[in-house]
């Protein structure tokens, strides 16, 4: 009898330990501890535990009371910028605009502000600290700003830190054309920043997102087994086959903060592309570990990973 599968675990504290401890320490309102966290990571690491710090609940009076003590604390705004935007999401939620009330995108809009105003603040005291600029390139697009003022955050922040990926995740939103942008935008900045990555690096996964994006955009009304009978011509195949030879595929890949997502968009798109051994192969390194996207944009996040991953298993290899 073959191996049973294992349960998919969601919680990004499955993968990297330090964001139970940060929860904990935020919980606790132990400032100390927090910034002990966070000094200890470097590059998107940092960006992505102060986003995820952005969900723990009831954390605005803590971080309020420490910028009370510490006005030029750029983690502690930074903190706060991330838990106004997670909230001003919220309210708004996941819908087209023309499913969202006048009175969500009010306190929406309001969230934003208050964390814009903040982040203006660190980035002119602070004007490397990378984290606040990638919430900046998020605020900018809630708040419709538009294309160029967000590319100008985009390129304050890669003075300092060239191919930081949830930056430019963030912008490759931003070039979609559901944020008023092109897909021929949106396409090649996913490419550019491929191409300029290191061996190794996880921005090959910026082709995976592009191409879902496009592909779940292109007919909404549409089964998903028709919209993807036209995904699997040579020039696709070959573009997502490089962009993960360049990334999960290469043998300097690394799982640094931010690897499990990027696994599973690349098991996601084989899985779509047909190519079963492959995503198998992606399973295989995640073992019970998930994230929310891509799972989440084809409906129930968990129901859709157990639907993909049972395919990729009976089509590309049995356990």
């Amino acid at each position: 009898m073959p191996a049973p599968l294992p349960v998919p675990n969601f919680d990004p504290g499955a993968a990297y330990p330090e964001v139970d401890r940060m929860r904990a320490a935020l919980t606790a309102s132990d400032w100390p501890a927090v910034r002990d966290i966070f000094d200890r990571l470097d590059g998107p690491g940092r960006t992505i535990l102060v986003q995820l710090a952005g969900e723990v609940k009831g954390i605005e009076p803590f971080l309020r009371s420490v910028l009370a003590a510490e006005p030029a604390e750029p983690l502690a705004a930074t903190l706060l910028a991330s838990y106004l935007i997670i909230t001003g999401w919220e309210i708004r939620s996941g819908a087209r605009a023309r499913h969202v009330s006048r009175e969500q995108f009010a306190a929406f809009h309001d969230h934003l502000r208050r964390a814009e105003r903040i982040l203006i603040d660190v980035t002119a005291r602070h004007p490397g600290y990378v984290p606040a600029w990638t919430l900046r390139i998020a605020d900018a697009r809630g708040l419709e700003l538009g294309q160029s003022e967000a590319r100008r955050r985009y390129d304050q922040l890669v003075r300092h830190e060239p191919h930081h990926l949830p930056a430019q995740a963030s912008l490759l939103q931003q070039f979609c054309p559901k944020w008023s942008g092109t897909w021929e935008k949106a396409f090649a900045f996913a490419r550019e920043c491929t191409l300029a990555a290191p061996a190794g690096a996880p921005n090959g996964v910026l082709i995976a997102d592009v191409y879902l994006e496009r592909w779940l955009d292109s007919d909404s009304d549409t089964d998903l087994a028709e919209r993807t009978a036209n995904r699997r011509d040579e020039a696709t195949l070959r573009e997502i086959w490089d962009a993960a030879q360049r990334s999960v595929l290469h043998p300097q890949f690394r799982h640094t903060p931010g690897w499990v997502s990027v696994r599973n968009t690349f098991a996601a798109m084989f899985c779509l592309l047909d190519q079963y051994a492959a995503a198998v192969a992606q399973f295989e390194a995640l073992g019970p570990l998930a994230s929310e996207r891509p799972w989440a944009y084809f409906g129930d996040a968990a129901e859709t990973y157990h639907e993909f991953r049972s395919r990729a298993y009976a089509k590309g290899g049995a356990r």
